[in-house]
């Protein structure tokens, strides 16, 4: 299993982007992405400066991307 990365709320959009996300609005801390694309898929990221180990993990798995992919 690869290491993952530390990344901060806002460099996990942007990678998240890349892919076919868009920002759709930000409730408090957390920025809400829509997939462009069937499914359209909804993913809640917080804006933090470190994102927890764990949390990235669910978020890659949500968004259907592998850690060696990302």
């Amino acid at each position: 299993m690869s290491k993952l990365p530390v990344v901060s709320g806002k460099q996990l959009c942007k990678v998240l982007e890349k892919i076919g996300y868009f920002m759709d609005h930000q409730t408090g801390s957390h920025i809400i992405l829509r997939s462009e694309n069937p499914p359209y898929r909804r993913l809640t990221v917080p804006d933090h400066k470190e994102i927890a180990k764990g949390t990235l993990r669910s978020i890659l798995r949500q968004a259907g991307l592998t850690v060696e992919e990302f």
